[in-house]
């Protein structure tokens, strides 16, 4: 996209996340590949425990890293925005009073997998991470109980992806990055 398409989505964006918050329900405002989607956020409370047990830890295992969910995260360079379920970064490197995270910035991603839309966090996301910059991407499926790591983010002849996943299972200790997460307590969807 050009700086010019990047800009005018992004006001699209902002045009489109105003109305958004005035809607009865959760909603927000993502981009892919110069698209703009409006999507309903629909946390339950398996959701919500399972991004819970993930900020705690990384809050106790990393001081001075913020761990926040429901935020958005806007990259200038590609004019991808997203709302990831949870993101890590170093509190320093992040003006508080800003209206989004620079992705370049976020150490790590999580995303609990929605029972509606699954192809957002398991295909669209993982190809838009890498080219966003997040050198982590952590996938928790409470549909099967399954969790992945992806990371190495590398260009390659199907343009830039991780190059490393590696599964893992509800209880399983699961390293990522400068990070060990204990998956025991995760949550299951009915």
């Amino acid at each position: 996209m050009t700086p010019e398409q990047i800009r005018r989505m992004h006001e699209v964006v902002e045009h489109l996340s105003a109305y958004a918050e005035q809607l009865e329900k959760g909603w927000k405002v993502e981009t892919t590949d110069g698209e703009v989607k409006l999507v309903m956020m629909s946390p339950n409370l398996p959701h919500t425990t399972n991004v819970d047990a993930f900020r705690d830890q990384i809050r106790e295992q990393t001081p001075g890293i913020s761990a926040v969910n429901d935020t958005d995260m806007t990259d200038p360079a590609t004019g991808l925005e997203k709302v990831p379920d949870l993101m890590a970064f170093p509190t320093e490197e992040i003006d508080p009073q800003a209206e989004s995270v620079d992705p370049r910035a976020v150490l790590l991603v999580i995303e609990i997998v929605s029972k509606s839309n699954p192809k957002n966090d398991l295909v669209t996301k993982l190809e838009d991470y890498p080219r966003m910059g997040v050198p982590l991407y952590v996938v928790v499926d409470p549909r099967d109980g399954t969790l992945a790591v992806h990371s190495a983010p590398k260009q390659g002849p199907d343009g830039l992806r991780y190059r490393s996943s590696v599964p893992y299972v509800f209880g399983d200790t699961v390293p990522a990055g400068r990070w060990t997460f204990d998956t025991s307590g995760l949550v299951r969807y009915r």
